[in-house]
């Protein structure tokens, strides 16, 4: 007796609608983690001290906004 199954994937719209939504995805989250990353730069040391961060924070403090959207 013989089985068959049948698998079928994602078409090919919806695989580049998918890449899209993903492409578009990344492009914000970049960009939240640039605007982040920029403004908390330019702030003094005194600055980032008062808002609880050091220097060495500023990267991760930038992905975790990213990452949050």
């Amino acid at each position: 007796m013989a089985y068959t199954t049948e698998t079928r994937s994602a078409g090919l719209g919806q695989r580049i609608a998918a890449f899209r939504a993903t492409l578009a995805d990344r492009v914000v989250k970049n960009k939240i983690y640039r605007s982040t990353y920029n403004e908390l730069q330019a702030l003094s040391d005194r600055d980032l001290a008062d808002l609880g961060l050091s220097r060495s924070m500023i990267k991760r403090v930038a992905i975790e906004a990213a990452e949050a959207k």
